[in-house]
């Protein structure tokens, strides 16, 4: 697997190899706009293929177009001329950008409504005589980037050529980007799709996020089948309530985003997305007391994988597996198989894919085993809410004979709202919970650590509380506690390399120091 810049600031985007099918005039006679000459007499160029687009300077490839956006901070025409330095042939903003994209020598173009017209452009852009793939797209606030790799997982073992994009990477043919945001923007989803289908891909997964649907990232994609996880408390230093929050979800649910769902009704917000989703809808649930036409029950559980029994609405049964610790991981497989037979995948078909050594996945970040065959099980997760860390914890709860820690912290400048929950669940389904400090940024660390430990003296069952905020020190009093048959789960670095403290990105290894503290304990580790 060959793998790009995954582990720079900035990774490549991944982008078809066949340009220049657009010119400025099409462009022009597409969507209208006012066409400016950058100086007096000068040539405009109108003719010129556009190789593609971009919406930050540093992305510029030459015989690209340079979209212009107005931004939070300062309009993006203030780097028209590092963009034509970089090889841009013209400019795309609107009129507040319009004399500061002047200074850049460039034909330029002003568009009003530009943001919101920036999906029609990018699809207009990328658009090719190839027969598009399968899509597929799964949202929630928990659960989305499982099930996503889910998907993928199991389209290869059917043998079909898969493409992946999630909140980690994208994914085609063995080739891999890291990602920058879950749901790229519009331009770079368009010449991310355009770039898999040069690549023969048959279907693609795409991790959808509510800012993914709410700020237009994904529109003029149209999936064939969405899936729903769940929805819980997140985000809401971003949308007003959750009514809002879940709006935002609700939105990829109609026939603009998709022809048909899958919908996981195990929490309230499930149900009611599958009774207000304007496309036809199927159900699924492992809750044995929530109504489904598809159900899912499972068989067992271990460290290493957890069986399920999976049955559809015409009564068909599949027996298998998936090699990821919960039955939460079970869930989302189910909903990913539901998903495929939504899309035209038959389940015996599916089922004989699976009947050797069931699904064998690996969701970057989640359940990183760090430790070896002897001693505690060390596991590193992405999870960074109240919801998941219950999920999570409740699976390893199942194979833990001994003693279950948690090690956590919280993001700062991320919604204080959360924190109250996450240190409740922390305490309520561990047996020892050490906070630890994360990624501060520019809030008093002692103030994150304070709501996370009042959450966790509102725990009805509490665990044994400690405070611990040095991170590295926090894992190693973990380990130095704990031994064979005892579980430790450290939430919220996944496989992150860095902190993030005031303005800046320090360099830090999670796994480095869970490592570093096994082998002073005695205890193997795992590359």
């Amino acid at each position: 697997m060959v793998r790009d810049d995954a582990a720079t600031v900035r990774p490549k985007l991944l982008r078809p190899a066949a340009l220049g099918r657009r010119t400025l005039d099409e462009l022009i006679e597409e969507f209208g706009g006012e066409h400016l000459s950058p100086a007096e007499g000068a040539d405009l160029k109108a003719t010129v293929p556009l190789g593609g687009l971009a919406v930050a300077s540093l992305d510029v490839a030459p015989g690209d177009l340079f979209v212009a956006l107005p931004g939070c901070h300062a309009h993006g025409a203030r780097f028209a001329t590092d963009a034509a330095t970089a090889g841009a042939v013209a400019v795309l903003t609107d009129q507040s950008g319009a004399q500061l994209a002047a200074a850049s020598g460039l034909p330029v173009v002003l568009l009003e409504r530009l943001r919101a017209q920036l999906a029609a452009i990018s699809s207009w852009m990328y658009q090719d005589e190839r027969t598009p793939p399968q899509l597929f797209g799964v949202t929630g606030t928990n659960g989305k980037t499982s099930a996503t790799y889910l998907l993928h997982a199991l389209l290869e073992q059917l043998g079909v050529v898969a493409g992946l994009s999630s909140t980690a990477e994208r994914r085609i043919r063995g080739r891999v980007v890291a990602s920058r945001l879950t749901t790229p923007e519009a331009p770079e989803l368009q010449a991310l799709l355009a770039a898999m289908r040069e690549e023969g891909a048959e279907a693609i997964a795409v991790e959808v996020s509510a800012h993914g649907v709410s700020r237009a990232r994904v529109d003029h994609v149209l999936f064939d089948v969405v899936g729903f996880t769940n929805l819980s408390h997140d985000h809401l230093d971003e949308y007003p309530s959750m009514d809002a929050y879940f709006a935002a979800k609700a939105a990829l649910f109609t026939p603009a985003h998709t022809r048909r769902a899958v919908v996981s009704v195990e929490t309230p917000y499930g149900q009611r997305l599958a009774a207000e989703a304007r496309v036809p809808v199927t159900t699924i649930s492992s809750h044995p007391g929530v109504n489904a036409a598809w159900r899912l029950r499972v068989t067992d559980s271990s460290a290493e994988s957890t069986g399920f029994e999976l049955t559809a609405p015409d009564g068909q049964q599949l027996r298998s597996r998936v090699s990821l610790i919960g039955r939460h991981m079970a869930a989302n497989t189910g909903l990913a198989i539901a998903m495929l037979v939504e899309a035209g995948y038959r389940l015996d078909a599916i089922r004989d894919a699976l009947a050797a050594d069931g699904l064998q996945v690996e969701v970057p970040g989640r359940g990183v085993r760090v430790s070896g065959a002897t001693g505690p099980l060390v596991l590193l997760d992405f999870s960074h809410n109240g919801a998941a860390f219950e999920h999570t914890l409740t699976g390893l709860r199942k194979v833990t004979p001994g003693t279950l820690t948690m090690v956590m912290g919280a993001d700062g400048d991320r919604d204080p709202s959360k924190r109250e929950l996450m240190g409740r669940m922390s305490s309520l389904h561990s047996d020892v919970l050490i906070v630890t400090d994360h990624h501060p940024r520019h809030e008093d660390p002692s103030a994150i650590r304070a709501a996370l430990l009042a959450g966790a003296a509102r725990a009805d069952d509490r665990a044994e509380v400690l405070e611990i905020p040095d991170p590295a020190a926090a894992i190693r009093t973990a380990i130095a506690r704990s031994g064979q048959g005892d579980t430790i789960l450290w939430a919220g670095p996944g496989l992150t390399d860095y902190r993030i403290i005031g303005a800046e990105r320090l360099p830090y290894s999670p796994r480095e120091d869970a490592r570093r503290a096994l082998d002073d304990a005695g205890w193997p580790t795992v590359s």
